[in-house]
């Protein structure tokens, strides 16, 4: 009879009842005797590694010139590239909440950025069931490091009460504009930094918060998040875990553009020092450069601990490239050959880089075209566990483009978006074709053809009728009417 490891023990005594004196024997044999570094392959580790506003363009693996980027190049190298992976959104917020639920933009529950308004509307709610509750079951130990922005500490949605076990990030999204807070949350209780902040404003917005740029920089949060993500991985190598490592970078400092007149806060400038450019562009290629060598310790440290072959790292942005920092777009081109940027429909807006590593497992220096999105991690996840994903949901697991059979992978008919910003807009994509409605449900549609035409200059909408009707009907199926999000004269 084999012996449990210490994670079966985990998943076992959940279950245990009253008489089950053997399960408790051979579990406390497990204790004493040794067990393999990589016991539970059943169960691999995840990484989920989510950078924050950056573009399709900005590493060099996708075309990238200006912007070193050795670590996450060779990170797709030794693994597969997606070209055709999608975020939830164009925004923050809901493309995190598609990310954690495995719903669409028609269904998931938070579907804008609150902005000043009531931040239980950008909140995740009880009855939903995010990737960590789903993984926690089967012994898992689920941590937060970064930005969570679907709860604040006292909401239901805090990431304590999501599923996870243990947090060190932002709650608050204006928060986390600031690389050199005052403190950051450690669980449910504020951990002190040495920074002093001014704030923009005396006005509390978003949740009460007031955003600001630090007078006095000491602690770097990303680089404390880093350490953090680290410390963590050595601490649970021996079980499975899930990290969800949600960077800041290369998000801009909002508040800090406007107080400063830039937003693209690093220590230092690095190698870009001396490169005949503005500071802000000096601070964006900098900032992405520092995550890509921590992109790297972290896989040295996998390779190191002997657990990289049991653990797959996955790497992608939360939407498409800002220009918040007032830094220049051109100097990087940071859509590459996309159309538009954060808050566009278009491609630029919402399709992103995405890299999956995991040694033994994914092939090596593979390209691949499967169209996949943001709630597709949730049936991927719990395929990898070996666990049922709730039933209803948006996501088709891609394990089998990870694992090199795309004659197994199963395609979406179709991919959906919705943003309540800026006079509001919708985007479907079906097969070859991409359609974007502007305003929601009511105004004209363009048609894009994406296998000919990826940057969306040709719209073919007067050629392609019966196209047209067709994605205003998927438009219209998606979309399903939450009080909480709504247009003027719009549903």
């Amino acid at each position: 009879m084999r012996i449990p490891t210490h994670s079966d023990c985990r998943i076992l005594l959940m279950h245990y009842r009253k008489g089950s004196l053997l399960l408790l024997v051979l579990c406390s044999l497990s204790l004493v005797l040794p067990q393999p570094l990589c016991a539970d392959t059943t169960h691999p580790n995840m990484i989920f590694v989510l950078a924050d506003d950056l573009g399709y363009g900005d590493l060099g693996c996708y075309g990238q010139t200006q912007i070193q980027t050795p670590r996450l190049d060779q990170m797709a190298r030794e693994g597969m590239r997606f070209t055709q992976f999608y975020a939830g959104n164009t925004v923050c917020a809901p493309s995190r909440s598609v990310l954690m639920t495995g719903q669409h933009m028609g269904h998931t529950h938070v579907r804008g950025n609150a902005g000043g308004g009531d931040m239980t509307v950008q909140s995740l709610r009880d009855q939903d069931v995010t990737v960590a509750e789903v993984l926690k079951p089967v012994g898992y130990t689920n941590a937060l490091v970064g930005k969570w922005g679907l709860g604040e500490v006292d909401s239901e949605g805090f990431v304590l009460k999501q599923g996870f076990d243990q947090f060190y990030g932002y709650l608050n999204q204006v928060h986390a504009h600031n690389y050199y807070p005052e403190f950051l949350w450690r669980g449910d209780q504020k951990e002190l930094l040495g920074n002093v902040v001014e704030p923009v404003s005396k006005e509390a917005k978003y949740g009460g918060f007031v955003g600001g740029s630090a007078t006095k920089r000491v602690d770097y949060s990303h680089d404390l998040f880093a350490k953090e993500a680290m410390q963590f991985i050595d601490s649970e190598k021996d079980n499975p875990f899930f990290l969800y490592l949600a960077l800041t970078i290369p998000h801009a400092n909002n508040e800090g553009s406007k107080m400063t007149g830039n937003g693209a806060e690093v220590p230092d400038y690095g190698i870009y020092q001396d490169r005949d450019w503005s500071d802000q562009d000096k601070g964006q290629a900098a900032m992405i450069t520092r995550m890509d060598t921590d992109m790297g310790r972290i896989m040295d440290q996998l390779t190191a601990l002997g657990i990289e072959k049991n653990t797959l790292v996955f790497f992608t942005s939360d939407n498409g490239p800002h220009d918040e920092s007032r830094h220049h777009l051109e100097t990087f081109n940071p859509s590459g050959p996309l159309r538009g940027i954060k808050r566009a429909m278009h491609e630029g807006g919402i399709r992103v880089p995405a890299i999956a590593w995991w040694p033994g497992t994914v092939p090596a220096g593979q390209t691949t075209e499967h169209i996949a999105y943001f709630g597709d991690w949730m049936a991927t996840a719990a395929e990898l566990a070996g666990v049922d994903a709730p039933e209803n949901l948006d996501s088709i697991s891609f394990v089998p483009t990870l694992k090199g059979n795309a004659a197994e992978q199963q395609a979406h008919d179709y991919l959906y978006w919705e943003f309540y910003e800026q006079g509001s807009r919708q985007a479907v994509r079906f097969g070859k074709w991409k359609a974007i409605r502007e305003p929601m449900f009511s105004g004209s549609v363009e048609l894009f053809d994406l296998d000919q035409d990826i940057s969306e200059q040709e719209n073919r909408a007067d050629q392609h009728p019966e196209i047209v009707k067709q994605a205003t009907a998927m438009m219209d199926e998606a979309h399903v009417p939450n009080p909480n999000w709504k247009i003027r004269g719009g549903k």
